[in-house]
């Protein structure tokens, strides 16, 4: 695939937020080797990655869903609130069938797995600068198929029922955490988080507490083998 040359010589600016340095750091050596593109900035949460896309207002924002302060999908409607017209690449590790329909619902224009060589990244990036979408064709029919899905059988997955913070909850849940533990990454009342436990256990059709937690263990556990 050819490079296309930088607009009126201009680089395109990209914010990359995500709290593994390592990536950053390689990341932004390939980025800023491209003739059209630059790395502005870079964030390890969504906090500080909010702010620096006000600050430095990016021609394109990656982001990372999984930060150890604050969630990629708020990051992501934080952005699409206060700069609409801002594109956002997703970089996950997480498989798309999960949290691309997500991410895109949240504002996202594209989504791209971690474990993809680095030309799809590169790729993606110039297809949202361009205005366009950057996602799978199996998810482009999967969005597509949405309206219709009311007809479907009953979800059988937890990614299928559960709201986005429930299903933040739920994945803390089965790496182990407490709910004293998720309130406070999350900067919840331990009190919401009940809550979200509770709404949890309804959706997924549980009674018991251990049942949950081991449910959540597993799902973690299947979402890591990808």
């Amino acid at each position: 695939m050819k490079t296309p040359p930088a607009a009126n010589g201009r680089k395109r600016n990209v914010l990359i937020v995500d709290d593994h340095p390592l990536l950053r750091d390689g990341l932004a050596k390939v980025i800023n080797q491209q003739p059209d593109l630059a790395v502005c900035g870079e964030a390890a949460d969504a906090r500080t990655g909010l702010a620096a896309a006000a600050k430095l207002r990016p021609d394109v924002v990656i982001a990372d869903l999984t930060m150890d302060e604050g969630n990629g999908l708020d990051l992501i409607k934080d952005l699409h609130l206060r700069q609409p017209g801002l594109p956002v690449l997703v970089l996950s590790m997480h498989h798309e069938n999960l949290y691309a329909e997500r991410a895109v619902r949240a504002g996202a224009r594209g989504y791209v797995m971690k474990r993809e060589p680095v030309g799809a990244v590169l790729a993606a990036l110039r297809k949202v600068l361009a205005g366009q979408m950057a996602l799978s064709e199996e998810i482009v029919r999967r969005l597509l198929d949405a309206p219709g899905r009311g007809k479907k059988p009953a979800a059988t997955s937890p990614a299928d029922v559960l709201s986005d913070r429930e299903l933040e909850v739920f994945r803390l849940l089965g790496q182990g955490f407490g709910t004293r533990q998720i309130a406070g990454k999350l900067r919840l009342a331990t009190s919401t988080v009940e809550s979200y436990r509770a709404g949890i256990k309804q959706k997924l059709g549980m009674a018991r507490a251990p049942e949950l937690v081991a449910r959540a263990a597993q799902f973690v556990a299947d979402e890591s083998r990808g």
